[in-house]
């Protein structure tokens, strides 16, 4: 195996990037000078030594604790509940949530022997008593284990009497819904909101 070969077999291990996109990016890689190349293998190298996970919500930072969970200014009685570290950035592009974060680090999934215990769970339970949380919002993503893991926390909550919500799951904004399938529709009539005319 040349060491093209060995790069482009490599790359195609990155999540979305197939054998013809990573094909793409070693032929680019060559053509590229050398310093951009230098540069892009420092900071890959750099990740692993500089970025670990928060000790409070779980999140990946530079700086533990990170800069969520130090920042005055958020909502310490809100604790939104995610999945993976990625999650803890699209939620906070959309600049909508001003509360903290707690990621779990996965779902539970007896199929592949996770189960509660495997996650961050009983250091969101430590965080409820600590911090004094009213609400915790679950963010978690709309699969069977999300919503399995979902049922799960809700129960607990609910026996320490936390008040929980969840995302709203439906429809996308601008999609048709005789597209949607079975399950999003469903979702949506749901999860439906009342309207006014004021609105």
């Amino acid at each position: 195996m040349t060491i093209l070969d060995s790069l482009t077999e490599a790359l195609s291990r990155l999540p979305g990037i197939g054998k013809k996109s990573a094909v793409r990016i070693a032929y680019y890689l060559l053509q590229a000078d050398s310093a951009y190349n230098e540069r892009l293998a420092t900071e890959i190298r750099e990740l692993k030594n500089r970025i670990r996970r928060c000790s409070v919500c779980g999140n990946y930072t530079e700086h533990d604790p990170c800069d969520i969970c130090t920042d005055p200014s958020r909502d310490r009685a809100t604790i939104c509940v995610v999945e993976q570290p990625q999650d803890v950035a699209v939620l906070e592009a959309s600049r909508e949530y001003r509360g903290l974060y707690h990621v779990l680090g996965g779902v539970i999934s007896p199929i592949d022997g996770v189960g509660p215990e495997d996650l961050s769970i009983s250091t969101l339970v430590g965080r409820l008593h600590e911090e004094g949380v009213q609400e915790v919002i679950l963010a978690t993503n709309p699969t069977v284990e999300g919503d399995t893991t979902a049922l799960y926390l809700v129960r607990m909550l609910e026996k320490r009497g936390v008040k929980t919500s969840r995302l709203a799951l439906g429809l996308p904004v601008g999609g048709d819904i005789e597209y949607a399938d079975r399950l999003t529709i469903a979702r949506s009539l749901r999860g439906r909101t009342p309207l006014s005319a004021d609105e």
